[in-house]
């Protein structure tokens, strides 16, 4: 009886340990996928990124992605720590908030309201943000880095 116990337990341990292996490679991929992006998902669907460019540069590129998705925007407003957006999309109010953490550097936070105020709609959140970076990306020295930085690159 001893023997058929150690056996099953066994067998067991070397079952799970291929699952356990499994389920770490996909959690290990997951969270690489997340880290290369750099975008930061709550848990109740609102997404965030911090862009090292100044907040007009990241608004523009907003609003040029926003333009680019036909989500026509509803409000565009001025605020003590940078800008406020508002856009929509069928049965979506999209929020974007661009807080100046510096000169240099903004944080946006965008969240997809999907009808009531409990449903969010994460991914239409995290695809404006990671568009918004390709705008940023594609729209030249202009958008990426402020002048500044660029004259300190041509010193160096």
């Amino acid at each position: 009886m001893k023997f058929k116990q150690v056996a099953a337990i066994v067998l067991l341990g070397v079952c799970l340990e291929g699952c356990a292996a499994a389920a770490v490679s996909l959690a290990e991929t997951g969270a690489a996928a997340g880290l290369s992006s750099g975008l930061e998902q709550s848990l109740n669907g609102i997404v965030y990124k911090t862009f090292t460019a100044p907040v007009n540069n990241v608004r523009f590129a907003a609003l040029k992605t926003l333009d680019r998705m036909r989500m026509p925007v509803t409000a565009d407003e001025k605020t003590d720590s940078g800008w406020q957006l508002t856009a929509t999309a069928q049965n979506r109010t999209i929020d974007i908030e661009l807080e100046r953490v510096t000169e240099e550097v903004t944080r946006m936070r965008v969240v997809a309201n999907k009808g009531a105020i409990i449903f969010k709609d994460g991914s239409t959140a995290a695809e404006i943000i990671m568009q918004t970076a390709q705008s940023l990306q594609d729209g030249g020295p202009s958008l990426k880095t402020p002048a500044r930085a660029n004259a300190k690159r041509s010193l160096l």
